[in-house]
C-alpha cells in the first residue's frame, strides 16, 4: 500500500492542528509504529475496538504505549456495556446495556453500573469512551438503536442518560451522549444508507433533544453526532454536516434556541455509509469540521496510515483554499486538548473527578441484569425449572455494525455448562429461506427435543416474521416450550414461561438461566 508523503513538516501547527481532531483506529493488539509517531506529531486521539482487545492486561500495556508518546491523549472505546461491548468483546458484557436499565428505572442503580463499568475502562487505561446513547428508540422497528436505549420514553431516556453520565465521569472517563439529535426514530442503519427523520421541530425538542438536554445539564464531556437527515432544521445537509445542526442547535445560545453545549463534538465514524457514500470521507471531514464538529471519528473500517494521511491533508487542503477557516480548526483541536488534559488530571484524582478504587465491582452488573428480567407464566402451565439437559435452539438474526457478529450471546451455553449433553441448534433466516425448510427445521427441531425440555431463544422478535413464524409452529406443537427474549419485548409473551431479558449481554443470559433453573425470584406480571 502506497503512503502518502506530507509536503511540509508534521511539526508545522496547521498540520499539527489537523492531526489532533482526527480519531482514528488501527490494526492489532499492540500500538503500531506509525500510530505511535503521530501521536507525538500531535494526534490527539486514538479509538480502540474489540479487534484491540485480548484481555486486561494486554490492552493496559497497549494504553500505556500511548501514553508514553503524549500523557494528554485521549484513548476511546465503543463501550456501551449490553450488546455492545469492545472490553469483552469475546465473552459478553459484565454489565447489562441501556435498555435494561430502564426497564428497572433506577437512576441510582444506572449510576452505579455505569461507574464500575467506568473503573474497569480505567484500570486498562482507557479515559475516553463513546457512550451512552442517548436515542429515545421511539420507532420499535429500529435496526441499529433498540436495546441500546433506554426505552421509547423521552423523560426515562433523560433521567438514565445524566445518571450514566454521571457514574462513567465520577471515575474520571468522558462519556460521550450518542447519536445527535437522536437515532431513534429511524428505519434505516445509518452504517448503510442516510436515515430520514421527518418530524417537525416541536416533536424534535419535546421527544428527541430530552435526553442530550439532560447529558449537557449532567455534564457530559462529548457529544456524538448521528448521519441522519432532519429537513425541519436542515433540508441540505445530514446533522454531521449541518452548521444549523452542530452550531445552531447543539452549540446555540438557550435564549436562541440552542442547548448552549460547549464541550467536544465528535462525529459518528466518517466511513459510515451515510456519509462515505454520499459525500466522501475527505469532503465529510471537512464538512462537518466547518459545520462545528471538533473530532473527526474514523478507524472501525478504514484503519490505516493512508486514511489518517488522507484525512490529515483534507483539512489542510480545505483550510489553505479558505474552505476551512483556520481559527475553527484551531478552536476543535483545543476542545480535544482541553478534554485530554481533563482526563489527565482526573486519572490522578484531580480537577473534575475523584480518585477510584482500581478493582471494580463486577456483581452490580449480575444484580441489575436480573432486577431488569421480566417473567411471564401461563397460568395453565405451572412452571418447574429445568433440572437436566434441555433443548435449546436460538433463532439469530443478522446482527448490525455496530453490536458485531463476534460477541457470543443467548443462554445455550450456560446451559451446557450446567447440564452437560445439552443439545443446541442455531437458527439463520438462511436456514429457513428456501420453500420447505420452515417444515422441515421444525420437525426436526421437535424430534430432537423429544424427551427433553425446550428453550427457545430469540432477539427482537417483533422485528423478523421469519422468526416470529417459527416461534409459533414450534409452540403450537411444544406448548410447553420456554421462550426467552434478549432483545426489544415488543411482541407479547408466549410459551409456558416467558423471560424478557431486555438485552443480551452475558449478564442478562446468566440471570435468565438462574430463572429457568430455579435460581433467584425476580419480579412477575
Amino acid at each position: 500500500m502506497s503512503i502518502l508523503i506530507p509536503s511540509v513538516p508534521d511539526s508545522d501547527q496547521l498540520h499539527r492542528d489537523a492531526l489532533t481532531v482526527l480519531q482514528p483506529g488501527f490494526e492489532g493488539t499492540t500500538s503500531p509504529e506509525w500510530v505511535r509517531r503521530h501521536v507525538a506529531a500531535g494526534l490527539g486521539s486514538v479509538a480502540l475496538f474489540g479487534r484491540n482487545v485480548s484481555d486486561q492486561a494486554q490492552l493496559a500495556a497497549l494504553t500505556a504505549e500511548l501514553r508514553q508518546e503524549n500523557p494528554d491523549i485521549l484513548i476511546a472505546i465503543d463501550e456501551e456495556g449490553g450488546d455492545v461491548t469492545r472490553l469483552e468483546v469475546g465473552s459478553g458484557s459484565s454489565w447489562p446495556g441501556s435498555l435494561a436499565l430502564g426497564a428497572v428505572d433506577d437512576p441510582a442503580l444506572t449510576r452505579d453500573v455505569a461507574r464500575e463499568l467506568g473503573r474497569a475502562l480505567a484500570e486498562c487505561g482507557i479515559n475516553y469512551n463513546w457512550a451512552p446513547s442517548a436515542d429515545v428508540n421511539s420507532n420499535p422497528g429500529n435496526p441499529v438503536i433498540g436495546v441500546r436505549s433506554f426505552g421509547a420514553d423521552p423523560e426515562l431516556c433523560a433521567r438514565h442518560t445524566a445518571a450514566w453520565v454521571e457514574g462513567l465521569q465520577s471515575v474520571g472517563v468522558a462519556a460521550c451522549a450518542k447519536h445527535f439529535p437522536g437515532h431513534g426514530d429511524t428505519a434505516i442503519d445509518s452504517h448503510h444508507g442516510l436515515p430520514m427523520i421527518d418530524v417537525d421541530e416541536d416533536l424534535l425538542r419535546s421527544r428527541d433533544l430530552v435526553p442530550f438536554r439532560a447529558a449537557i445539564e449532567a455534564g457530559a464531556k462529548a457529544v456524538m453526532s448521528a448521519h441522519i437527515m432532519l429537513p425541519a432544521v436542515d433540508k441540505v445537509y445530514p446533522a454531521t454536516l449541518s452548521r444549523a445542526v452542530l452550531t445552531g442547535l447543539l452549540r446555540g445560545r438557550p435564549e436562541d434556541g440552542g442547548l448552549g453545549y460547549q464541550g467536544l463534538i465528535v462525529t459518528d465514524a466518517i466511513e459510515m455509509g451515510a456519509i462515505a457514500s454520499t459525500y466522501g470521507i475527505e469532503e465529510g471531514t471537512v464538512l462537518a469540521l466547518a459545520a462545528g464538529a471538533d473530532a473527526i471519528c474514523v478507524g472501525g473500517g478504514l484503519a490505516d496510515e493512508e486514511t489518517v494521511l488522507q484525512l490529515r491533508d483534507a483539512i489542510v487542503g480545505a483550510v489553505r483554499s479558505g474552505r476551512l477557516p483556520e481559527e475553527r480548526l484551531a478552536d476543535a483541536a483545543e476542545r480535544v486538548r482541553s478534554l485530554g488534559s481533563w482526563a489527565r488530571l482526573a486519572s490522578f484524582g484531580t480537577g473534575a473527578a475523584q480518585a477510584a478504587p482500581t478493582e471494580p465491582d463486577l456483581a452490580v452488573g449480575l444484580r441489575a441484569a436480573r432486577r431488569a428480567l421480566l417473567v411471564t407464566a401461563d397460568p395453565a402451565q405451572p412452571f418447574t425449572p429445568v433440572t437436566e439437559r434441555p433443548y435449546v435452539a436460538s433463532f439469530s438474526p443478522e446482527p448490525n455494525i455496530a453490536v458485531g457478529d463476534v460477541t457470543p450471546w443467548g443462554v445455550a451455553g450456560m446451559l451446557a455448562e450446567r447440564f452437560p449433553g445439552t443439545r443446541v441448534r442455531s437458527v439463520s433466516p438462511e436456514d429457513i429461506a428456501a420453500p420447505g425448510e420452515l417444515d422441515e427445521l421444525v420437525a426436526a427441531t421437535v424430534r430432537e427435543a423429544e424427551g427433553r425440555r425446550l428453550v427457545l431463544v430469540v432477539r427482537d422478535l417483533h422485528r423478523h416474521e421469519w422468526m416470529a413464524a417459527a416461534l409459533r409452529l414450534l409452540l403450537a406443537a411444544r406448548p410447553d416450550a420456554l421462550v426467552v427474549e434478549m432483545g426489544v419485548p415488543q411482541a407479547a409473551p408466549v410459551g409456558a414461561l416467558h423471560i424478557a431479558t431486555h438485552g443480551a449481554a452475558r449478564v442478562c443470559g446468566l440471570a435468565a438461566v438462574e430463572v429457568l433453573t430455579g435460581q433467584p425470584t425476580v419480579r412477575t406480571q
